[in-house]
């Protein structure tokens, strides 16, 4: 009997509709309806947005990973984790405002999932070097996955313990709640497109695609 009325209280609170009928029903008869009552409720929609933010050295690299990429709307090449607000690209470069060079990805979670955005990330960075990424050095080059609520933090922890069993080397990835990020100048957006010879040269002079065969077993599939 104290099982009964304590599960007619509670549907109670959850449906008076479904309490009437539960009120003369069996213990058994009353706990169906409770969870028929939560079925019921619809479940919270995917947003059609979501942002991620990654650092993997060179933003103008790290962006042709993400551009063109199913449920991908925009990339944009920045800083992030650092203390000075507005930094500049010549500030951030010396290494004295705690940033990361970073792209913030505004994405389609119907389309391409959190997950799949990190894999992506992993194999287009050497997760294994610190404070610096190819031939760039220093913690502005540094990696880093900068989550935004518990959800992306538990998926990009499960990814790091996943990468580093796969690599059998300490993973030195910082994973971080992500703060203020800052786009930089207008001429490091989209560089490739603007000025694909320094682009290329760069790139190739930095041995990043070397390097990340070397890691991966493959180059990786950027947009360019």
């Amino acid at each position: 009997m104290k099982f009964l009325m304590r599960a007619v209280m509670l549907i109670v609170l959850a449906s008076p509709t479904v309490a009437l009928a539960a009120a003369s029903a069996t213990p058994a008869a009353a706990t169906a309806a409770m969870a028929n009552e939560a079925l019921a409720k619809p479940a919270s929609p995917v947003p059609a947005t979501a942002t991620a933010i990654f650092a993997g050295g060179c933003f103008w690299c790290v962006e042709t990973a993400f551009e063109g990429k199913p449920g991908v709307k925009s990339v944009v090449s920045g800083f992030t984790s650092g203390v000075k607000p507005n930094p500049t690209y010549e500030e951030v470069s010396s290494g004295g405002t705690g940033h990361a060079e970073s792209v913030q990805i505004t994405y389609d979670p119907r389309v391409v999932s959190y997950a799949k955005l990190l894999d992506i990330f992993w194999h287009n960075i050497d997760p294994t070097q610190s404070n610096g990424q190819f031939c760039d050095h220093g913690t502005q080059y540094r990696s880093g996955i900068y989550f935004a609520g518990a959800d992306q933090k538990l998926a990009a922890e499960a990814s790091k313990r996943a990468i580093a069993a796969q690599l059998k080397k300490p993973i030195v990835t910082e994973i971080v709640a992500a703060t203020t990020f800052y786009p930089a100048e207008e001429y490091h957006q989209d560089f490739w497109k603007k000025n694909p010879v320094r682009y290329w040269s760069y790139r190739t002079g930095c041995g990043r695609d070397a390097r990340l065969k070397q890691i991966w077993g493959k180059a990786p599939e950027s947009a360019h």
